[in-house]
């Protein structure tokens, strides 16, 4: 039976167990019904058995019982005995508190009689411990002001105004104002507050320019400008109703910065990249903040090292919980300690009284490493490593270009553009030039400066607006004071003059000061059209709601003294007292700059602008939006004002002077070769005219200012539109020199012969579009039409024809150098700023994008072509003009023509010394389009000789064969001439001529084979023309006439 397994047994009894366990479980059930096993006996046949194993089952079962009670009644005993001895104590401790309860009531009676001399004894007691606490406060008071000294000395100022404004609460009790020898340690007191106020200044100022031991870009300032830290922090986050800026969040709370403020709030750093153009500084600043690592975040949390000794409180807690940079927590902290001490009015003060002349003296020592760090890098570099377009693309060719403009190349020849230096600025200051270079790094290395700075004070200034509007801020904390709610107009006297906007005016303002000497322009003419914005603001009614308004003196406005501050009666006392001695005046001297520029001038601007405007996004972003109008009037203003009244109408009048200067000398369209062929690029000696080189440099510089000031871009295309007009005019006035009243420009005007020079095969070189691709057939045709309207002109005279070479020559050279520049003027209006020439958005100012630069092209192409087509219809004039000589003669020659006839040897000597005139200044393809046309002419024009000769023999045939070999090989000396086509227009001229010798048998038989390869005209004139022995049978014109219509 399992029941029974549990119990205790003794081990030599384990067969009670065995027996046990035959022992049936109906036998054990709660519920025992003994009617089965009396039946079950009664029925059994061997009754006697089963009643004698039912009495060993229950001798078993007794035993057990038995072993079980042994086991169990020594515990039984225990417990009983436990019980008893419990009530017997409970019995004593009853009769105990009786005794008690009587003893304490006679107590009573006994106190009753002496209470009175107890009490007074009672109050002796507290008033002798009351007198030893005041003598140990008295004690503890005592070395305060060395405790104080000592937490100054190591910059632990949080805790030491702790101990200052506990024991100023302490000398205020009751019991210690009469102390008189607590009156040392008052006045003690009194001074290490003034002490303390200016180390905490101090260190507010050094850290508010980066120079404290806590800066982010501590070093920053004296340090090379590539050791110099990307990011710095600006102020903690808050929670307020405040407005916020885009990059700082001041906070909020009950207490000193509020702890749920400092704890939740999160901080942004600043990137100084640049995108250029110029666009996603919040995207950089949150990956820059998300790639902190942990080991930093979790040193943030912990307690800032100036807080060690500081008692704990809701300040401290709030400082260790926030993730904020240990620069900003530093201000922070510095801003609470002035705020307990009651000096904010005094410290904005001084720091507004100190503000120009620590931005001044930053700027020089900025200038002063930038000039170190330069030195060095010469003394360890070649000089000209630093040439470079500063992100000027158009320019990358104009730099090459304007070198080779100005030395002499490495061939030993001048280049084209070496003898009209008509730019207005020297290649230092050219786009893209040392200056520029100089000028733009200066400048971005002292505005990231700024910029940092500009951080901490939106830090600060931020940080004292939510004070000024919480409680007052220039009370002592050791003092009760109501709270003070103070409105936007009274913020600046709270804050002693000190706003977000006074040191935004006053950087900005050293900026444009630095400007002004890089561009050597007066403070009166740079600042006029600020003056000129100041007066028309003045004229306007101020607002009576000045909380929707700015604050007065808002309006940015460049002054050239200190900025005007409201100071407190506090702060000019301690200012008086010599904090601020050195900060009397902002310093007037210049910055030095000059040192470090190669040169300044008013071009500089182009370089300053881009900086400028980086800048003040930068500053946009960090203002609060309450205070985001401040930069309307400000820096980039005054920049795009400084451009667009002083340097474009400069750049416009200077640039003007040098378009007119290349265009108008006498060598500006003189061809000079300096080479014997013709080479594509100016470097290697293409003979480009000098003043088209000219003015092509001068749009290149011009379009370089226009990309480095995209937003004044439509301006300069508008000054380079105008500079290619006029040039334009000048060469077309030159070309009308070379071409007046001279029958070939007459010739080409005209629509049938301009319409069949379209159609020639050979006008697919030009330039323009003129050509376009034409059938074999159309092309021979227009050839042959455009040879036979030229020989039906009347007899061509010496005046009607180009005979000046030099002119021809110079039409060639003019032709290059315009196709030259259209092709300067495509890629330069492909590399024009879309963006800034169609800002404005209207027709007119999207009538100045680069497409009209285009339309400037395709007119330069065109004269170009025009040059191109008067050269090849002259040579043809030309051609005519000498064959002209084989009409109303006899050619009865009485021996074989050793010799060409004189016009002949004339017209071929001009071919070749026009060809090599030529040579250097248009390409082989260009030169096979001038002279190919002259073999077709000749050709056409010999042909047609033979109708007005009057007689010929065959020595007189031999001579035109010579005289068409001798054109031939002047012919054949020409690059790029189709000999193929030559020799098939002049072997057809001789066989024509062969054909006289023929008899007439064999010239019909010849017709009847050949009747293609003339014109039925021109075998007519075959028959008519007098050959001496030849017989010409009456009916010679009616048998041809049978022969050719078959």
């Amino acid at each position: 039976m399992g029941i029974f397994n549990d119990l205790p047994v003794p081990s030599d009894k384990t067969y009670l167990r065995e027996e046990l366990a035959r022992i049936d479980e109906s036998w054990a059930v709660a519920r025992f019904d003994s009617l089965p096993h009396v039946v079950h006996i009664l029925t059994s046949k061997d009754r006697e058995a089963d009643i004698h194993v039912l009495r060993e089952q229950s001798d078993v079962v007794e035993e057990v019982v038995d072993e079980v009670v042994h086991a169990y009644h020594g515990g039984f005993n225990k417990a009983i005995q436990n019980y008893s001895q419990i009530l017997r104590l409970f019995r004593e401790s009853t009769e105990k508190l009786g005794d008690l309860k009587h003893d304490l009531a006679d107590a009573k009676k006994s106190l009753g009689t002496r209470n009175k001399q107890l009490h007074q004894l009672w109050y002796r007691s507290v008033t002798l411990r009351h007198i030893i606490s005041v003598l140990d406060q008295i004690e503890s008071i005592a070395k305060v002001p060395s405790r104080i000294e000592k937490l100054i000395a190591d910059k632990q100022f949080y805790a030491a105004i702790q101990v200052y404004l506990q024991s100023s609460l302490m000398l205020e009790r009751e019991g210690l104002q009469t102390v008189g020898a607590l009156q040392d340690v008052r006045s003690e007191l009194s001074k290490l507050r003034g002490s303390l106020f200016f180390k905490i200044l101090e260190d507010l100022h050094a850290h508010l320019y980066n120079r404290g031991e806590y800066s982010s870009v501590a070093s920053s300032i004296y340090e090379r400008d590539d050791e110099v830290p990307t990011t710095t922090a600006v102020a903690a986050s808050r929670m307020s109703s405040q407005p916020l800026s885009r990059r700082t969040r001041t906070l909020k709370g009950d207490s000193q910065f509020g702890i749920r403020g400092l704890t939740n709030g999160s901080h942004r750093t600043a990137s100084t990249e640049e995108g250029s153009s110029f666009d996603g500084h919040e995207e950089e600043d949150s990956v820059e903040h998300d790639e902190a690592s942990t080991d930093s975040k979790l040193l943030s949390y912990q307690l800032p090292p100036w807080l060690s000794d500081s008692t704990p409180d809701e300040f401290i807690e709030a400082v260790r919980k926030s993730d904020d940079p240990l620069h900003v927590k530093y201000l922070q902290t510095l801003v609470e300690c002035l705020c307990m001490l009651g000096k904010v009015a005094a410290a904005g003060a001084i720091i507004c009284q100190k503000l120009r002349p620590t931005i001044h003296e930053i700027i020089i020592s900025k200038i002063k490493a930038h000039m170190e760090t330069r030195n060095l890098s010469k003394s360890g570099s070649s000089q000209g490593d630093r040439t470079g377009a500063v992100g000027l693309h158009i320019v990358k060719g104009q730099s090459e270009a304007y070198r080779l403009s100005k030395e002499k190349p490495q061939n030993g020849m001048s280049n084209s553009g070496s003898h009209l230096a008509v730019s207005p600025v020297s290649p230092l200051m050219a786009p893209g030039g040392k200056a520029q270079t100089a000028a733009k790094d200066l400048l971005d290395s002292i505005l990231d400066t700024i910029v940092k700075i500009f951080e901490n004070h939106v830090v600060i200034g931020e940080l004292l607006e939510l004070k000024a509007s919480q409680h007052d801020i220039n009370t002592p904390k050791s003092l009760p004071t109501d709270v003070n709610w103070n409105t936007d107009s009274e913020a600046s006297q709270v804050t002693g003059g000190y706003t977000i906007s006074l040191p935004l005016t006053v950087l900005q303002s050293e900026c444009q000061q630095l400007i002004c000497e890089i561009l050597r322009a007066t403070p009166e003419t740079a600042s006029a059209d600020a003056a000129a914005q100041t007066a028309k603001l003045s004229k306007k009614t101020p607002k009576k709601d000045k909380r929707g308004a700015p604050e007065d003196g808002l309006t940015f406005t460049f002054r050239f003294t200190d900025a005007t501050v409201s100071l407190s009666n506090q702060g000019a006392d301690l200012i008086r007292q010599g904090w601020g001695k050195r900060a009397s005046n902002a310093s007037q001297e210049g910055y030095g700059s000059a040192a470090v520029l190669p040169e300044q001038g008013i071009y500089l601007a182009a370089s300053i602008y881009r900086p400028v405007l980086q800048f003040t996004d930068k500053i946009t972003s960090m203002l609060p939006k309450k205070h985001s109008q401040l930069v309307n009037d400000g820096l980039l203003t005054f920049t795009e004002n400084f451009v667009k009244d002083h340097l474009l109408p400069t750049m416009f009048v200077d640039y003007r002077k040098g378009v007119q200067q290349a265009i108008s000398s006498a060598a500006a369209f003189r061809p000079r070769a300096h080479t014997t062929t013709y080479t594509l690029t100016v470097e290697k000696g293409r003979p480009i005219l000098q003043g088209l080189l000219a003015i092509d440099l001068l749009a290149k510089e011009v379009l370089g200012w226009a990309q480095a000031m995209p937003k004044f871009a439509t301006d300069l295309v508008k000054y380079v539109q105008t500079f290619l007009e006029r040039t334009y005019e000048r060469c077309r006035t030159s070309y009308m020199e070379a071409v007046l009243e001279k029958l070939s420009y007459r010739l080409i005007g005209r629509h049938d012969i301009e319409r069949l020079m379209r159609l020639d095969a050979a006008s697919t070189c030009l330039p323009s579009s003129l050509g376009h691709s034409v059938s074999h057939s159309e092309a021979v045709g227009s050839g042959v039409e455009l040879n036979d309207l030229f020989l039906s002109l009347p007899s061509i005279k010496q005046e009607n024809l180009i005979r000046d070479d030099n002119k021809l020559i110079l039409l060639a050279s003019l032709s290059d150098s315009l196709e030259y520049v259209a092709d300067s003027i495509e890629r330069l209006g492909q590399a024009v700023p879309r963006g800034a020439s169609q800002a404005e958005g209207n027709s007119r100012n999207q009538a100045t994008s680069p497409r009209n630069l285009a339309s400037f092209a395709d007119e330069y192409r065109k004269l170009a072509t025009d040059c191109l087509k008067v050269l090849r219809v002259e040579m043809q004039l030309e051609t005519v003009f000498h064959l002209q000589e084989m009409t109303n003669r006899e050619y009865l020659e009485d021996e074989d023509a050793e010799e060409p006839d004189d016009f002949v040897i004339s017209l071929t000597s001009q071919i070749t010394r026009r060809d090599e005139g030529m040579a250097p200044f248009i390409s082989g393809e260009k030169r096979n389009y001038v002279f190919g046309g002259i073999c077709g002419t000749a050709a056409s024009a010999s042909i047609k000789a033979l109708a007005d000769m009057r007689s010929i023999n065959l020595f007189g045939v031999q001579q035109i064969c010579r005289n068409t070999i001798a054109l031939e090989q002047a012919m054949a000396a020409i690059p790029y001439i189709d000999g193929e086509s030559l020799q098939q227009n002049l072997d057809r001229v001789r066989t024509y001529y062969e054909l006289l010798n023929m008899p007439f048998e064999a010239l019909l038989a010849f017709i009847a084979e050949h009747d293609q390869m003339f014109t039925p005209t021109e075998y007519s004139i075959l028959l008519k023309v007098n050959v001496p022995g030849r017989d010409t049978p009456p009916d010679a014109q009616h048998r041809l006439s049978e022969i050719l219509s078959q």
